[in-house]
């Protein structure tokens, strides 16, 4: 068993901080808590009796564009820097994409299909649909609002320019010229719409000008469309920080594209098209050759959306809608440019006085050689004590990719086994996991190719890694593998020992310096036998589903919360110390959320520390009195999932990849680990608790489903960011060299 830090030991006073008084780590063998005794949920029924009333979950799709408002109001605050405002523009603009691609798109299929049902919340499909289309047209106003007369002009005020073509000088509009005709015009290609040329395919998320001209001999008039190639920059350089569309300056020289016409009109326009996926089990005999041919499907699915410059011509308009067959309520006008997710490009610029200060982790202390510059030995440092890591406040490249690099190079590492759902195009984890092949180790990495949006990417790293001699499992038919699991076998004299690492993100080391995420690294052998059961049922046929540290979906994991959350009504009726608090990205699941509606009744407090969609009324009287929810958004992405139970006095914690959702517990392999080292423990309860605290900065979610942003006290004085607290914490740890 691992060895882990001085029980007795108490918290520190901030999350984060786990030590000793003296600052010094007195390794020593601490066997795990005991399982608790938990209620036969058989008999849950009987002993609550009364029925839960209906209407007691709010809507998903709802409380998903309450999530996606939060983010908007994060680019309307002033406090907010500048170019971190532009940076939230583009991602509400490409949170709503993908909104309308799978949960629009979706909701359609369904109805189309016949096989829609009133939702969970009480609303029939046709009311959803129309809520949430008439919420994002207003949504996308505020949006555009925002860019427009706000965040536009203020970028303007520090140098930062975003024109259109009409405000460009004469020497910036020659300059253009040049590039167009040198880089620009030999890679597009108009496509005329006539008898003998059908109106066009229109691809996703294309921006394409809609172009009128007529033949000055015939007098015609002829419609033609011009796709803004996606592989050009978005927005153009005309001078020092001074960009302009590309679209405008395709659109400023039409007449290059159509020699001896008359240019009459153009327009601006983008399609929004289903682009989920459906792999069906009967055709996933051969699951990589079944979802390549459904990415190919992708491209051609029916369109959801249609976004227009707010003055286009009404005959062009309705020309538009008839070839996509589109209904008035699908089309949103808006003013130009479309497609904001470009801002991303503007909001990296070189201006660190507009961002947030920069912070650069560092290595987790536990796992840092103070007296070397050498890398850490992080198999020695497991055998001392389990490591808890808090990205990106914690360096993600010096522990977890260092873990693997090391198990790589490592002569006495034997095997390595790895889940990938999502990872960077140039992966040092996928280089590790090769070179571990190349050198002779057994190498299984489960590469889940159904990540969606990221299937293409996923592929081609599972054939690269197959290609170096990796076994390659392409995750289970049915089920998503979104577990973040790692296992290293290592030979150490006569005996074999296991290193393992669960986590709550993606094995992704450029979305780990913007992801909040938790891990445990450990040596502790029932967590290693635990993952490596595990992996041999990914890999293999093993049907085992007794774990002694994890919680697995789609068998045990919603049960055994269940469970827990049972049994902190019984400690609660009993006298002793009884909570339930949860960190998740969203919350849907049924089941769960009855489960937290009994312990509120029953008395027991609960807080939900929740990021995105909650179907969780709190506050209502008789019902939720007694839960919380919280939501906080900021510079880094809340992705942690953390799950803390009173336990009567002995705390319980998990951590994983597992969110409250029917997919994460239904269709998902997710797995969550039990912590065990009290400090550990006791830090994560004091994060969920800092979180929830009234004295911190977060929006807070009423019965009807409005959130509240709570930034300030009575006297006006800002809350605590969580966030800046923590990164202040590892500043001072590291003293001021980290801050720079």
């Amino acid at each position: 068993m691992a060895q882990t830090n001085n029980p007795s030991v108490p918290a520190q006073s901030l999350p984060g901080e786990p030590g000793e008084p003296d600052g010094v780590f007195r390794p020593r063998l601490v066997a795990p808590p005991a399982e608790p005794d938990l209620p036969d949920l058989s008999k849950a029924g009987e002993e609550f009796g009364e029925e839960l009333p209906e209407g007691r979950f709010l809507d998903r799709e709802r409380s998903w564009l309450a999530f996606n408002e939060r983010v908007l109001e994060l680019a309307e605050d002033p406090t907010t820097p500048l170019l971190e405002r532009a940076k939230f523009l583009a991602i509400f603009a490409g949170n709503l994409d993908e909104f309308f691609m799978v949960r629009v798109a979706g909701l359609k299929r369904r109805m189309a299909t016949g096989v829609a049902t009133r939702s969970a919340s009480g609303l029939q499909p046709k009311e959803v649909l129309d809520l949430i289309l008439t919420r994002s047209r207003e949504l996308m106003a505020r949006h555009a609002a925002c860019f427009q007369n706000d965040v536009a002009p203020q970028l303007a005020e520090e140098g930062i320019h975003v024109i259109r073509w009409g405000d460009l000088t004469r020497q910036e509009q020659e300059r253009l010229a040049i590039l167009f005709r040198q880089q620009i015009f030999p890679v597009l290609t108009p496509l005329a719409v006539d008898p003998a040329h059908p109106f066009p395919y229109i691809s996703g998320l294309s921006l394409n000008l809609a172009v009128v001209v007529r033949n000055p001999v015939s007098g015609h008039e002829h419609f033609a469309r011009v796709k803004v190639p996606p592989i050009l920059s978005r927005f153009l350089e005309a001078g020092p920080q001074r960009y302009v569309p590309l679209e405008d300056v395709i659109a400023a020289h039409l007449d290059y594209l159509f020699p001896g016409m008359e240019v009459i009109d153009h327009h601006m326009f983008r399609v929004t098209r289903n682009e989920d996926l459906e792999v069906e089990e009967d055709d996933a005999e051969n699951l990589l050759q079944a979802l390549e041919k459904e990415l190919m499907r992708r491209r051609f699915g029916p369109p959801v959306r249609l976004e227009v410059e707010e003055s286009i011509a009404p005959r062009v308009l309705n020309l538009l809608m008839r070839e996509l067959k589109m209904q008035n309520r699908e089309v949103y006008p808006l003013p130009g440019p479309l497609d904001l997710t470009g801002l991303f490009a503007i909001a990296g610029l070189d201006r660190p006085e507009l961002k947030y200060a920069k912070f650069i982790a560092g290595t987790h202390r536990d796992l840092a050689e103070v007296e070397s510059a050498s890398p850490p030995d992080i198999f020695a440092a497991l055998r001392e004590r389990d490591v808890l890591l808090h990205h990106p406040y914690d360096s993600f490249s010096t522990s977890v990719q260092a873990f693997l690099e090391q198990a790589a190079a490592d002569p006495d590492v034997l095997a390595i086994k790895q889940t990938l759902y999502r990872t960077s195009g140039d992966s040092p984890i996928v280089d590790a996991l090769i070179d571990a092949a190349e050198a002779g180790k057994q190498v299984l990495v489960l590469v889940e190719i159904k990540a969606r949006f990221d299937e293409q990417a996923n592929i081609k790293w599972a054939r690269k890694l197959e290609e170096a001699g990796c076994h390659v499992v392409y995750g289970l038919v049915g089920l998503k593998t979104h577990s973040k699991l790692s296992l290293v076998v290592r030979q150490e004299g006569e005996v074999l020992n296991r290193y393992s690492h669960v986590g709550t993100g993606n094995y992704h080391p450029k979305t780990a310096r913007v992801y909040e995420d938790l891990g445990l690294l450990t040596a502790d052998p029932q967590v290693g036998a635990d993952l490596s059961h595990l992996f041999n049922r990914l890999s293999g046929y093993s049907r085992r589903d007794a774990y002694k540290r994890l919680l697995v979906a789609p068998r045990s994991l919603r049960e055994g919360l269940i469970r827990r959350i049972m049994a902190e009504i019984a400690h609660h009726k009993a006298g002793r110390p009884a909570y339930v608090r949860m960190k998740v990205n969203s919350i849907v699941d049924e089941a769960v959320i009855d489960a937290l509606y009994r312990a509120s009744q029953a008395g027991v407090p609960v807080d939900i520390w929740v990021r995105g969609i909650c179907a969780v009324r709190p506050g209502v009287a008789g019902l939720s009195d007694n839960i919380r929810v919280r939501s906080i958004l900021g510079r880094f992405l809340e992705h942690s999932r953390v799950f803390v139970f009173g336990g009567g006095g002995e705390s319980e914690v998990w951590l994983g990849s597992a969110d409250m959702m029917h997919r994460n517990l239904d269709r998902r392999i997710e797995a969550l680990v039990r912590v065990v080292n009290p400090v550990h423990r006791a830090t994560l309860n004091d994060l969920l608790q800092t979180g929830m605290a009234d004295t911190t900065s977060s929006w807070h979610l009423s019965a009807d489903g409005n959130w509240t942003r709570h930034s300030a006290d009575a006297e006006g004085r800002p809350l605590t960011n969580i966030q800046e607290m923590l990164i202040d914490a590892r500043r001072r740890r590291r003293g001021p060299a980290a801050a720079t």
